[in-house]
Formats: structure tokens, C-alpha cells, sequence
């Protein structure tokens, strides 16, 4: 298992590929980051239909390989996200679930998930990399070289719709 380690203000980050165990830890950094971070971006008819539905880990995703997990110098989970090879084109990948617990924001944990799926997505033969943005993550994602294409929105079930941003990035 291969760590990435970054250093933010006065913080130690580790990144590495998520396991199917961490998925309570994981479930509880998107229950506290997602409804606190989106609130002042989405009405609230928007977060009560959505927030069930999109602050939950998904087990496929841990299982994937390109997941990963960010913990703290105490070895807790403060981040995760990961990215998935598209069906149809084997040179386009999706970003995935990121998120960060909302009580480490701007402390470089997103980066430093982020940073290690530039570098697996490429290494796997990625050269674009497309994401569906809360509109909470967009100056984040501009920030790690995403561009704006549009504003969408997302079917999470019949009849439920959370508005998003598309962006997308070229690797090097």
C-alpha cells in the first residue's frame, strides 16, 4: 500500500486507497462536511431530497482501487474521493465523491487527495478528467486546474435532481 504524505499549515496528511473497512469513517466525514459546507449554496428543498442520498460512502467506490482516504497525523479519516475510468472512453476519467470533514477545510486535505488521483489517473492512461461540482466545490476544483463547461443537474432518483457544476481538467 503506497502513502502519499503532504504537509498543510501545521498538518500531516496521509493518502491512501481506501479499504472497505473504512467505510463508517468515511460515511461520517460526508455526513458532517456535505449539509454544513453546501448550505449556503443550495435551498433547503434542495438539501433535504439530496443530503440522504449523496452523504453516504458508496461501498463500490471504497472497493475500486481509486478511492483513496486522507487521515491526520492521528491517523483519523479527514477526506476521501477517488476517480473511475469512463465506460466508453479508456482516456477519460470521472471524479468521484470528494469531500472533506468541514472541520479540516483549507488545510490541504482535498489537494492532497486530489494530487494523488492526478497522478494514478494518469498513470492508468487518463488524459481527461470530467467532474460533476457542488457549486460549494467549484472555486476548489478551479483552484486544481478544472475548468467551467456548465451548470447541469444531477439525477440522484426519480424525481430528485441536485443542481451541478460540470468541470472538466486535461492531465499533463
Amino acid at each position: 500500500m503506497a502513502l502519499l504524505f503532504f504537509w498543510g499549515s501545521a498538518l500531516a496528511i496521509a493518502v491512501r486507497t481506501a479499504r472497505s473497512g473504512d467505510l463508517a469513517a468515511v460515511d461520517a466525514v460526508l455526513a458532517r462536511a456535505y449539509p454544513r459546507l453546501a448550505k449556503p449554496d443550495y435551498p433547503p428543498s434542495v438539501l433535504v431530497t439530496a443530503l440522504p442520498l449523496i452523504s453516504r460512502a458508496q461501498p463500490s467506490l471504497l472497493a475500486s482501487g481509486t478511492y483513496y482516504v486522507a487521515e491526520d497525523d492521528a491517523g483519523q479519516i479527514v477526506g476521501a474521493g477517488g476517480w473511475t475510468k469512463d465506460r466508453a472512453s479508456s482516456e477519460l476519467g470521472h471524479i468521484r465523491h470528494v469531500a472533506t470533514d468541514d472541520r479540516m477545510t483549507r488545510q490541504g486535505v482535498a489537494r492532497a487527495v486530489m494530487t494523488r488521483v492526478f497522478e494514478t489517473a494518469q498513470s492508468a492512461g487518463i488524459a481527461h478528467l470530467l467532474c460533476y461540482a457542488t457549486r460549494t466545490a467549484v472555486p476548489f476544483y478551479e483552484a486544481m486546474g478544472f475548468a467551467t463547461v456548465g451548470s447541469m443537474e444531477m439525477t440522484l432518483q426519480p424525481g430528485i435532481v441536485f443542481p451541478a457544476i460540470r468541470m472538466e481538467r486535461l492531465l499533463d
